[in-house]
């Protein structure tokens, strides 16, 4: 069948709508969505319009339009486009559908208001399309993304990666916290570094290298250790922190100042050829003090300095956690709240272990949160 009789087809089965009609419908609560493709959509768009292009919609219309009773009036630019999506959707069960007659081109001959497109530019739509594509982020996970704020403890072995890949994901600010320089026996894991920054302060080494990974990430960068003094004004204002630290007492701080903000943490640790990932939602699951009550004394707790790593496994455990922190930022999937996600890179064998609150957790069993102490040197790991 050629396309103008498919058009005419749709047009049979559908309803169209006047842009006049379209402007009560939308003050009614219809959802308006913009059928075109992106580069139309530059050059305009109606207000508060969804953009889900044509040739992505039945695969991405679930996760932007959930209830299929609600009324929908999708536009392309001339209505013919617009006609055939209209039959897809009511093929697809939504009952309440209709396209605009004439589409955009109608609607600014109509003298009605239009302008330059909410959301992402085009550049952006360019950067994160494998993203957009997802059903589960799209462009408003996107935008989302844009909008968010992590804050990365630790710019070394797990910090490394979880901020490039956070970078490369379009997370809009990270804030790096770590009081360290750049050292030779860092490049065998810490890959946000290189020889030229040997001797330089790592968070403005991970500063370089996420500029030019990303230019829509903000950075903010910390040269300081984490302290019972600063850390709640270091971490106040982030939607999620990670974790990446190598020594005790900065894991037990980092937990019971997320239990003062109420902040996620997601937790990383490596040891040799093992990791371990899990997800520290305060009061919602279990906290890092509710397994571990109290930090080891430190002949219990050697470093990788002293007990080695292999190089490839902080970029493992780094990218799962970056991918928990995306999940976080999103609410989707099962972030491994309550969980502890188990890796052995000898067998290459990983498990999960479920997790549960301990009523008698020192930190968060109390009504109150804990009081932030430093927590003994001693069981500080040397670098």
């Amino acid at each position: 069948m050629r396309y103008d009789d498919m058009v005419a087809a749709a047009r049979r089965e559908i309803t169209e709508v006047t842009p006049s009609q379209l402007v009560d419908l939308a003050r009614s609560g219809a959802l308006v969505v913009d059928v075109r493709e992106s580069g139309e959509r530059d050059q305009g768009a109606i207000a508060d319009s969804i953009f889900i292009s044509r040739g992505l919609l039945e695969g991405a219309v679930a996760t932007a339009i959930t209830d299929q009773d609600v009324p929908v009036v999708v536009y392309c630019a001339s209505g013919a486009r617009s006609a055939l999506a209209a039959q897809t959707l009511m093929a697809m069960g939504y009952r309440n559908v209709a396209s605009l007659a004439g589409g955009f081109d109608a609607w600014k001959s109509a003298g009605l208001e239009w302008g330059p497109p909410e959301g992402l530019t085009s550049e952006q739509r360019t950067r994160y399309d494998r993203h957009i594509n997802l059903p589960a982020i799209g462009e408003k996970g996107q935008e989302r993304l844009l909008d968010s704020k992590v804050a990365v403890v630790g710019v070394g072995g797990l910090g490394s990666p979880v901020a490039m890949y956070l970078a490369a994901a379009g997370v809009g600010t990270l804030g790096l916290i770590d009081d360290d320089t750049v050292d030779a026996t860092n490049l065998q894991r810490q890959v946000a570094h290189n020889v030229n920054r040997i001797g330089q302060a790592k968070v403005d080494s991970g500063r370089a290298t996420i500029d030019g990974l990303n230019p829509d990430v903000k950075v903010r960068t910390y040269r300081t250790r984490l302290t019972a003094d600063n850390v709640l004004d270091l971490l106040t204002g982030y939607d999620v922190v990670v974790d990446g630290s190598d020594n005790f007492p900065t894991r037990y701080l980092v937990n019971d100042a997320s239990l003062h903000l109420r902040t996620p943490v997601i937790h990383g640790s490596i040891f040799r050829f093992e990791g371990q990932v899990s997800v520290f939602d305060p009061y919602s699951g279990p906290c890092y003090r509710c397994l571990f009550r109290q930090p080891p004394p430190a002949e219990l707790a050697p470093n990788c300095a002293e007990a080695g790593v292999l190089g490839v496994l902080p970029g493992i455990i780094g990218s799962i956690q970056a991918v928990e922190t995306i999940k976080m930022l999103l609410e989707i999937g099962e972030p491994l709240v309550g969980r502890l996600l188990t890796y052995d890179a000898l067998s290459q064998e990983s498990s999960i272990l479920n997790l549960n609150r301990d009523a008698g957790c020192p930190a968060c069993g109390p009504a109150e949160p804990p009081e932030l102490v430093d927590y003994d040197a001693a069981c500080r790991a040397t670098r």
